[in-house]
């Protein structure tokens, strides 16, 4: 620790170590856990700190956002868009739109925890909750990345299939997609801003792919931006209300939060000095609002292709057209007049049935590049995830090996027992999954941000703390709801009983995360014997003296 005096004479205190971490399961300090993704921190320009904007420390800062990013643009989430287009038109452009702002809230808030605290969520809830409500939370939050991560491998073996005209069975997609993510994962040997950039790679691949689609289509643009700012959906019945709830669902994901909150790690801040701190804080919610501008239009990009295209199309029309034009998909379109159903799938080939072969292949290099992109950040999250919550000090295959494995078994259960032509129904299975873990993110990062012994200046304000309790109140009663419509849907006395049962105790521990919460809030006559303590996480020598 050094004292150095700045530019208007104010004594400063700054360091080029890390602060040590409070356990308080052992008081003394104790070593950052290893993790795979920090073998070297990017260094940050030191550029005039009195300048409002520096286009250099942006760049530098570039990167976390846009890895955090993908998880609105895997597989799940785009055949939530092409399912709101072929159901719901333009009219649900404007759900996507809220769903992504208060995406960017949440993801504000992860992103402040791991700069304030050097720490990502997963190690502060292995330091703060008791033994068993933490072994809970971690179970939860595998569950909700072992169903993310099996929508994003099956995602690229349907790409696969389409690709390789159905030469490449689901499993055998399955099992490419396992391989070359275990490939892929070692480019940060070669140097973190190269992983990065292979990312952005792969974004720009998607962005590409699904805006020929919309450009090959020429939706209504008036209709783009009527469906994007009037907040109205005339003539909307049930089908397309749980079709707004499943945009919701799709896009703000549990696993993302943990994983954002351990990406911005990677810079190398000075987290004792305030001014470095709250400048990170200001670029990394720039690079994130850039990051889901453009996955927002991406996501854009697919919903008005089928809602232009596919919206009040039935059965019968896309089976003539895919007969006229020879294509061998057409038997999976019944001669009827049903409203047409789509997923990833059948949405490339009504788009090749359409608008020709090159249209479908390119939606299969768009979806390939969607799920290959997402099962690595997937794959990152889940070994945040078990660092944090089990302090594994593995070495890095191994540690590897074992996040991809957990979701291996499933998935090729799956794709060995399942048609690749119906596989919506488990997909509908996986979200409401995901729908069910949302609390188990949302609530504690809504806690930790809010205590001073944690987050000192930084820490939520009135504001925040209100306005994001009721936001994540929200979002968390449209995803129970979602859920509420599936158990309905399957009309099974023993389910109801099983799932009534269940339910007991899942709401027993939201219960139990959201009264340590509101004490964390400071609401403190709810502890009524005292019990509930959140001890300071940094500890040092001497506590620095933040500048204002």
């Amino acid at each position: 620790m050094k004292t150095e005096r700045d530019g208007d004479g104010v004594l400063e205190e700054s360091s080029s170590q890390e602060p040590e971490l409070y356990s308080p399961a052992s008081p003394g300090p104790q070593q950052e856990p290893i993790s795979t993704y920090f073998e070297e921190k990017v260094p940050i320009p030191e550029d005039d700190m009195t300048k409002l904007f520096s286009f250099r420390k942006l760049w530098a800062f570039t990167g976390p956002g846009f890895l955090m990013s993908i998880a609105y643009l895997d597989p799940g989430n785009i055949e939530s868009d092409l399912q709101s287009g072929a159901r719901a038109g333009f009219k649900l452009l404007w759900v996507l739109l809220g769903a992504t702002i208060i995406g960017l809230l949440l993801q504000r808030l992860a992103a402040r925890l791991g700069v304030v605290t050097g720490m990502h969520l997963a190690e502060v809830c292995n330091r703060h909750y008791p033994t068993v409500p933490r072994i809970i939370l971690w179970l939860m939050v595998e569950l909700a990345i072992i169903g993310s991560d099996m929508q994003e491998v099956i995602g690229c073996a349907i790409a696969l299939n389409l690709l390789s005209v159905g030469r490449i069975p689901l499993w055998a997609g399955v099992l490419i997609t396992i391989i070359d993510t275990f490939v892929f994962l070692f480019l940060d040997k070669y140097g973190l801003r190269k992983l990065e950039a292979f990312f952005g790679f792969l974004i720009t691949i998607m962005a590409l792919s699904f805006g020929y689609e919309y450009v090959r289509v020429a939706p209504d643009q008036a209709e783009v931006l009527k469906g994007m700012f009037v907040p109205y959906c005339s003539g909307c019945g049930p089908t397309q209300l749980e079709q707004a709830v499943g945009i919701v669902g799709a896009v703000i994901m549990p696993h993302n939060i943990y994983l954002h909150s351990a990406l911005v790690k990677s810079r190398d801040i000075n987290r004792a000095n305030k001014k470095e701190v709250k400048e990170a804080n200001k670029y990394y919610f720039i690079e994130s609002s850039i990051a889901l501008f453009i996955s927002f239009l991406i996501n854009v990009f697919v919903v008005a292709v089928f809602a232009e295209a596919f919206y009040g199309k039935t059965n019968m029309e896309v089976s003539l057209q895919c007969n006229e034009t020879g294509s061998a998909h057409s038997e999976l379109f019944p001669a009827n007049n049903e409203t047409l159903e789509v997923d990833i799938y059948k949405g490339g080939v009504v788009l090749g049935c359409f608008f020709g072969p090159a249209a479908l292949y390119i939606w299969a290099i768009g979806i390939l590049a969607a799920g290959q992109s997402s099962t690595m950040t997937g794959t990152y999250s889940g070994q945040f995830v078990m660092e944090g919550f089990l302090n594994l000090r593995w070495s890095r295959f191994a540690r590897v090996l074992l996040t991809r494995s957990i979701a291996i078994f499933p998935t090729l259960l799956v794709a060995v027992f399942q048609d690749v032509q119906h596989l919506t129904g488990m997909n509908d299975f996986l979200n409401v999954l995901q729908s069910m873990q949302l609390p188990f993110a949302l609530i504690p990062i809504l806690t930790f941000t809010s205590l001073t012994s944690l987050m000192n200046d930084f820490a939520n304000g009135l504001v925040w703390k209100i306005g994001g309790g009721l936001l994540i109140l929200v979002v968390c009663a449209i995803n129970m709801y979602f859920v509420v419509v599936y158990v309905t849907a399957l009309n099974s006395t023993v389910l109801y009983v099983f799932s009534a049962l269940l339910s007991i105790a899942y709401l027993s521990f939201v219960c139990y995360l959201v009264w340590r919460c509101l004490i964390a809030l400071g609401v403190s006559r709810l502890d009524f014997r005292g019990s509930v303590q959140y001890p300071p996480t940094v500890l040092m020598d001497e506590q620095p003296e933040f500048d204002s």
